[in-house]
């Protein structure tokens, strides 16, 4: 085992997963051996995602059943962080700030508590990368590419992560190039992020949320806002593609769930 871990982990997993229907519980609860039904079982998709990491102070984003949350992960030494709102992914990061202030390691790694199947390999290939750029992201090739936010790639770096509402407005020529998805999974130097997260502070975005049945203005903090700063700023961002595109898969629906089931108890896993 690494004694001198080179990386710290913050996994959010505040979000209610609304797409999870009839259930309502945290989904990264959810089981990925399931028994009675697709929502009871045995093996967590938190437990799961957290034995993956590579070994170095972890801290857990919680808010949406946190006692749950809480109770199944204790024991393993994480930090609680609450977010008090749940203001989007770089909302999440925001509240782990003390957090990241408080580590002594050079990086840390960025991941979502629904996504299992990272590879302890694939998270330390983007801490390597951090050698010679500011921050990696990990991208994927889909087949089907459906309404996932691309990277713009140009020598190498990462110049930009457009969301689908912009990029299907694009050429057919242009958006044939985007070829590599973003998982939402960054690995990003320590005191990169904490000279980056007071920025973020400061520039929240202004979406329209349904809330009690109207239509209303919510701030709301991205991360891939922080990466646009950082590049803009001459930082170097550069990538990394995983070969399986399922190993980055989220388990958003119950559909993603019954898949994320049957590949764990694939005889290949």
């Amino acid at each position: 085992m690494d004694t001198d871990p080179r990386a710290a982990s913050i996994i959010m997993a505040a979000g209610r997963g609304s797409r999870m229907k009839d259930y309502a519980g945290n989904k990264t609860l959810l089981p990925l051996a399931p028994r009675d039904s697709v929502f009871s079982g045995q093996r967590p998709i938190i437990m799961h995602l957290m034995e993956n990491l590579p070994v170095g102070p972890r801290c857990l984003i919680v808010n949406h059943c946190r006692a749950q949350v809480m109770d199944t992960t204790q024991g393993t030494g994480v930090v609680y962080c609450e977010q008090p709102v749940l203001n989007g992914t770089g909302g999440a990061i925001l509240a782990a700030k003390d957090f990241v202030a408080a580590q002594l390691v050079p990086h840390v790694i960025i991941t979502m508590g629904d996504v299992p199947f990272v590879q302890k390999t694939t998270y330390e290939t983007l801490v390597d990368g951090l050698g010679v750029h500011d921050l990696m992201i990990l991208g994927f090739s889909p087949t089907d590419r459906k309404q996932y936010g691309v990277l713009e790639i140009e020598k190498g770096q990462v110049r930009k992560i457009t969301e689908w509402k912009y990029w299907k407005d694009y050429p057919a020529t242009r958006q044939d190039s985007l070829t590599v998805c973003n998982s939402g999974i960054y690995a990003v130097r320590r005191a990169d992020l904490a000279d980056y997260l007071p920025i973020l502070a400061s520039r929240p975005q202004i979406v329209q949320k349904q809330v009690n049945g109207r239509m209303t203005d919510i701030e709301e903090f991205f991360f891939t806002d922080l990466i646009e700063f950082m590049v803009k700023d001459g930082k170097r961002v550069g990538f990394h593609v995983v070969d399986d595109e399922f190993e980055t898969m989220g388990i958003d629906d119950v559909a993603a769930l019954e898949k994320a089931q049957a590949i764990y108890r694939a005889p290949t896993r």
